[in-house]
């Protein structure tokens, strides 16, 4: 049972009781990430999430630090492009004290010049160590070549020369622009009652803060095809195709229709390309949906020699799928795969909190399980196949990073 309360400023608060757990998720969602950006500040989502940890009004990083080391909890937090969030798993009666704490990070942290200057030398060598990591940032090229310089297109650690401008004053104002009461979300799950919203109300109740009207547009998708070159010892190539935002009817056939295709082991992808050909130790597809589009992506790594032949048998994995169409079978598999995931998903505190608090934040309700399971059920071969046909029969991105910076042939639309 999921309760939900509104502040009298706009805050939400979603919380669901597990009796049968000893631990508590708490997270503090704020509607905004580098979709919020602009090229000229673009990373300051993710800067501001890392200043949250480094020293409050009362309590210096360390402090922060060990206050959830002495009580065995974690904490952490992470920016998307559309959404950030901080949040803590502890102990159910540690629960007030890490709620304390994060209103702390959140109301209180101070951004001074010392800690502003050492902050930006870490992120530096996060944007270096993610430059070292090709099969990740082929993923942040796929963007780029799919919304150009719409702000879905900004990769969310920013640059080195965004990163050098910030300073405490433009994230406070950051801050006062997309911090504001209707863009927040605190998602609490875990061995927690009803009594609990009262004492989130009492630290994000009653703060307030003048919305900032909203820039953002919608993207259109843009089939470019890009190519880096870069010293690696595999080809990392990223397919990318229009797909569907958060909330659409059709969400549940597009994952299934994603896990036929990439999503799992049995995949098609994963038989033919790694288990048939040996072309591959990884090939997935996956598919990220926004607020008003989404991306149906393919990636895959291999030897330079053997780009052509990937690429190629990629292709032909698409068109027969978007061509034949997919199996009872497959469909049975992949329903079953989601349930099992979702019913996973229901033994993590982390997972429902995460859950609770996206829908929330993204699309203002919230399923039962009986609810998504029908969902699931009521997904058909026919739907799932005429949704290929819709995707597959329009151009796509491409994006691949590899020591000869040539895109692959024959590149076809």
């Amino acid at each position: 049972m999921i309760n939900k309360y509104t502040c009298k400023n706009g805050v939400r608060i979603v919380l669901e009781q597990i009796p049968t757990v000893r631990s508590v998720a708490i997270g503090v969602w704020i509607g905004t990430g580098s979709r919020n950006e602009t090229e000229q500040n673009n990373g300051i989502s993710h800067f501001l999430e890392h200043m949250f940890f480094k020293g409050t009004k009362t309590r210096t990083a360390r402090e922060i630090a060990e206050a959830f080391d002495s009580i065995g909890g974690q904490v952490n937090a992470f920016t998307s492009k559309e959404y950030t969030c901080y949040y803590a798993k502890v102990l159910d009666e540690h629960a007030p004290f890490a709620l304390e704490m994060l209103a702390d990070m959140f109301f209180h942290s101070t951004f001074v010049e010392e800690e502003l200057q050492k902050e930006r030398n870490v992120v530096l060598e996060e944007i270096k160590m993610y430059e070292d990591t090709p099969d990740d940032i082929v993923h942040d090229l796929l963007s780029k070549a799919c919304y150009a310089n719409h702000p879905l297109g900004y990769p969310i650690l920013g640059t080195e020369e965004t990163l050098r401008t910030f300073t405490g004053e433009s994230l406070r104002g950051y801050m006062a622009d997309y911090y504001t009461p209707d863009r927040i979300v605190i998602s609490v799950a875990g061995n927690v009652d009803e009594s609990f919203i009262h004492q989130v109300e009492n630290y994000f109740g009653s703060f307030t803060a003048k919305r900032k009207a909203s820039e953002t547009k919608a993207p259109s998708f843009q089939p470019q095809k890009l190519a880096r070159k870069k010293d690696t010892e595999q080809a990392h190539l990223c397919i990318g195709f229009n797909g569907l935002p958060v909330g659409h009817p059709d969400i549940y056939t597009l994952i299934i229709l994603n896990n036929i295709l990439g999503g799992s082991m049995s995949s098609r992808l994963f038989q033919e390309v790694r288990e048939q050909r040996g072309l591959a130790y990884s090939v997935f597809s996956y598919h990220s949906s926004y607020q008003d589009s989404g991306l149906l992506a393919i990636y895959a790594g291999t030897g330079s020699n053997q780009l052509d032949m990937l690429f190629e048998t990629i292709q032909e994995t698409i068109e027969r799928l978007k061509e034949d169409g997919i199996t009872e079978k497959e469909l049975t598999n992949s329903k079953e795969q989601m349930k099992g995931s979702l019913m996973l998903g229901l033994e993590s505190t982390n997972s429902r909190m995460s859950r609770n608090g996206k829908n929330e934040l993204l699309l203002g309700r919230h399923r039962s399980l009986d609810e998504m399971i029908e969902e699931i059920n009521s997904v058909t071969v026919e739907k799932v196949n005429e949704l290929a046909r819709t995707i597959f029969n329009e151009d796509y991105a491409l994006a691949l990073i590899s020591p000869s910076g040539q895109l692959p042939e024959p590149i076809l639309p």
